[in-house]
């Protein structure tokens, strides 16, 4: 059994915070003491101790219209005003991940069906860690880096394999706090996606853009890192009537690991939300959907949040491995646990990577 992570912040902290994936998160902690930064949850030795075996990394770049901003930070500005900006930013978080993996051969980029075979052999049998392979599958969190909808080619050949059109509103949907749907140059991105038959991400797209997208994208679906609006009433998240349809499309959907997001008016500084609630909420979509082949785990780690604001239990991503002890007690069969832990992910893997 290993584990799938179907979204972490990889590129967007080496440029925020500089820091070095291949270090640990404790270690970030030491360096990072007195800084006020928020409390490092990844880095490659806690994910190789948690047997996650393949991450969906991501390109952030936020709007400058959104406020956010690297004040107090060593990296660069995170924001774009505009098209080119966004290109520039998120190539630059390509390049890094190109860097982390020619520079250590425990990482892979996967960008077709037998880098996925190495990564996922080198997980079987007794072998030592420095022999496992991690792989990173590249999500473009937010479209605006895509100067038009026919440069997504650009995007697929340098290794992108995962689109979510929206953070917040785009030039190609609307988004979280952000109401509407596609643009027409959501719809003319989707077809050049289906193309390619690359993978779509549902998280931060606005309600309606998840019904268009629901009902007009002929290629595979999931949404990284979505919770249930029954535990987190916002935009941000999912109503049932989604989940259903998501399931119905033999989407997945992944836990996200954010206390504001598991417990509604959860506040910095509140005591942590217990990690039962994880259990809660693979509950809950494997009840709507009638299965446990749509929903994993989309940590959202290092996403602008720290160990601070994670579940009780839940410190780094090695604490992932251990949420297959809690699925077993809540009575899932060893076969739906390993689909719930990386399986099911790994399904939307294999129905869209190129051979």
């Amino acid at each position: 059994m290993i584990i799938v992570d179907a979204h972490e912040d990889i590129a967007y902290n080496q440029a925020i915070y500089l820091r070095d994936y291949r270090v640990s998160a404790l270690k970030h902690r030491q360096n990072e003491a007195g800084t006020g930064f928020p409390l490092a949850t990844i880095g490659l030795p806690d994910a190789l101790l948690g047997r996650v075996a393949v991450v969906f990394s991501t390109l952030f770049v936020a709007p400058h219209r959104s406020g956010l901003a690297s004040n107090n930070v060593p990296g660069e500005e995170p924001t774009y005003s505009n098209p080119t900006e966004a290109y520039d930013a998120a190539s630059r978080q390509l390049d890094y991940y190109y860097r982390l993996a020619n520079e250590d051969e425990c990482i892979i980029l996967v960008k077709n069906q037998a880098d996925l075979d190495e990564v996922l052999a080198s997980w079987e049998g007794e072998k030592l860690p420095n022999e496992r392979r991690h792989g990173l599958v590249v999500l473009m969190e937010g479209a605006d880096p895509i100067i038009e909808p026919e440069q997504f080619d650009e995007w697929y050949e340098r290794g992108v394999r995962i689109v979510g059109t929206a953070w917040t509103q785009t030039r190609y949907s609307g988004g979280t706090r952000a109401p509407g749907g596609l643009t027409a140059l959501g719809h003319d991105l989707l077809a050049q996606m289906a193309n390619y038959n690359a993978l779509l991400d549902l998280s931060h797209m606005a309600e309606q853009a998840v019904y268009e997208s629901l009902d007009r994208y002929e290629g595979q679906i999931i949404a990284s890192h979505t919770n249930p609006r029954k535990f987190c009433n916002t935009d941000r998240h999912f109503s049932d009537d989604m989940i259903r349809l998501l399931g119905e499309r033999d989407g997945v959907m992944g836990v996200v690991m954010y206390n504001r997001f598991l417990q509604d008016g959860w506040q910095p500084g509140d005591p942590p939300v217990p990690v039962s609630v994880i259990y809660d909420i693979v509950d809950h979509v494997c009840q709507i959907t009638g299965s446990a082949r749509h929903v994993g785990f989309g940590s959202d780690f290092d996403g602008g949040f720290g160990a601070t604001s994670t579940p009780l239990e839940m410190g780094t991503v090695t604490d992932l491995w251990h949420l297959k002890d809690g699925l077993f007690e809540r009575g899932y069969s060893e076969e739906d646990v390993a689909a719930i832990c990386g399986g099911n992910m790994l399904r939307k893997l294999r129905e869209t990577l190129p051979t």
